[in-house]
């Protein structure tokens, strides 16, 4: 029994010692993705998608971070939400001053996450201004998408970029299959002609994207189930759904493919574990 015990007591030592390296570190995951309507390209283009960081540092200013980012030479960065944490005190001082460095490689998009969300809509319930936030951001020359589009022509292709705010009520366990196909209409519209990348933070609703039109999903929220299995993938997501479909990867649905961020940084489960943080890189 003594022996047993030291085995069990050395082996959680190992575990609290891969949890806390994992927590310090980060690496970049990259993926190529193709598509007919992508085919007039001479060259191929490189994404950078950034996603819940949640106000962590890697070292001052994430500086780490930014050279990170800056050595994939992307031809453009889009961010899923989920920078900043909606909680009161925290300071997104440093987070801000991480982005706005951004603009400096490449042009950047940024669709809110339900943090950056719930922020907006519920401005009176949290100490720290969205509103202040955003501005900040515009002013380094990050544009938001809130429930908009822009459209990009690459060699005479077409891209539209969305950013995608679902009702909050999407985010609740009871009614993650509420939202469909008519819920996204709602809020963006139809899917044109364009190649549609779509900026959407809740995994769970990926099939109603893929339904609504979109060719590139690009989603995070779930830290990629705060711990993984070989062969199972994510355990549990940040609202303690075991083993979530779409924990973290890149995923095929038809024609569609969807990309989900494993994220950047932790909250509510402060754990990750074989599940190190990444900087997403997409190959078009």
């Amino acid at each position: 029994m003594r022996r047993l015990m030291k085995i069990i007591a050395a082996f959680l030592l190992v575990i609290a010692g891969e949890i806390a390296r994992e927590l310090c570190v980060f690496h970049v995951t990259r993926y190529t993705v193709t598509s007919p309507k992508l085919s007039g390209l001479k060259a191929s283009k490189k994404i950078v998608f950034l996603s819940d960081l949640h106000n962590y540092c890697y070292r001052k200013d994430n500086e780490p971070l930014f050279r990170a980012v800056a050595k994939e030479k992307p031809d453009l960065i889009l961010i899923g939400g989920d920078m900043l944490l909606r909680k009161d005190p925290f300071s997104y001082t440093h987070t801000v001053r991480f982005l706005s460095r951004l603009p400096a490689v490449c042009p950047v998009y940024y669709a809110n996450g339900n943090h950056e969300q719930k922020m907006k809509e519920y401005p009176r319930k949290y100490r720290r201004s969205f509103q202040v936030y955003k501005s900040r951001l515009e002013k380094a020359g990050i544009q938001f998408l809130e429930n908009e589009s822009a459209i990009l022509s690459w060699e005479g292709i077409k891209i539209r970029i969305t950013g995608l705010e679902i009702p909050l009520r999407g985010y609740e366990r009871r009614a993650r299959r509420r939202i469909g196909k008519k819920d996204i209409e709602a809020k963006i519209g139809g899917a044109g002609d364009e190649y549609e990348i779509l900026l959407a933070h809740h995994p769970a609703h990926i099939r109603a994207y893929r339904d609504w039109g979109a060719d590139l999903i690009l989603s995070g929220h779930y830290h990629g189930g705060v711990a993984r299995l070989p062969g199972i993938g994510g355990v549990v997501a940040p609202d303690f759904t075991l083993f979530p479909e779409f924990s973290g990867g890149c995923y095929r649905l038809g024609d569609t493919a969807a990309v989900v961020s494993k994220g950047l940084g932790v909250h509510s489960v402060p754990i990750r574990l074989f599940n190190p943080a990444e900087i997403v890189a997409v190959e078009l």
